[in-house]
């Protein structure tokens, strides 16, 4: 059955990935900060107004969200609160206004990452980020309505990403192929409240 799936990060190495496998059996919305539609999820209006312009929806993929990289010592609370705002709050954001949007048994997807758990020189915004991520799609899980469903991706650097792999040495490349099968996984299976992780 053909859904309506709105992918936001659409631009991004993962997000086009994503949203080219799904177009393959789906109709696909592409959004982002520079797509054919534009959106900053951090922005709770500009997410509304997406969703506005768009419709309703049967399924919704975020692939979007950054943090600093810099030594704990480093770190302000300002770059805290930038890596929240962009990663977690951000695709919370886009839960929030989608719900009112989401065909019943529809999903949710979002994307965590490898440094939640296991960490690199400058990760721990990044960590702190996507833990937030993580928890919420756990304990959300339970209270969405109409049979929603959501989970998170977590992958680790991929093959195709070669500017980060001096900064994950030792750590196994997946290619993004292997990622975009995991929200292929969570957008047309019926798992909900799960991270998938793609670590190789």
């Amino acid at each position: 059955m053909t859904r309506k799936i709105l992918v936001v990060g659409a631009s991004g190495l993962i997000g086009h990935a994503v949203a080219d496998e799904l177009s393959k059996n789906h109709e696909v919305i592409r959004a982002s900060r520079n797509g054919d539609e534009r959106v900053d999820m951090s922005d709770i209006d500009s997410v509304r107004a997406l969703f506005e312009r768009i419709g309703d929806v049967d399924d919704v993929v975020c692939c979007a969200g950054a943090a600093p990289f810099k030594h704990v010592t480093e770190l302000s609370a300002e770059d805290y609160e930038d890596g929240l705002r962009s990663k977690a709050m951000g695709q919370i954001n886009v839960v929030t206004e989608g719900m009112k949007r989401v065909a019943d048994g529809g999903s949710f997807t979002l994307i965590s990452g490898i440094l939640t758990t296991v960490p690199i020189h400058g990760s721990v915004a990044s960590a702190v980020a996507n833990g937030a991520v993580e928890s919420y799609v756990v304990t959300a899980a339970s209270e969405l309505p109409r049979g929603l469903r959501i989970n998170a991706v977590s992958p680790t650097v991929l093959k195709e990403a070669t500017g980060y792999h001096s900064a994950f040495p030792g750590f196994k490349q997946v290619p993004a192929e292997d990622v975009v099968q995991a929200f292929v996984r969570s957008v047309e299976g019926v798992e909900s409240g799960q991270v998938l992780t793609v670590w190789g």
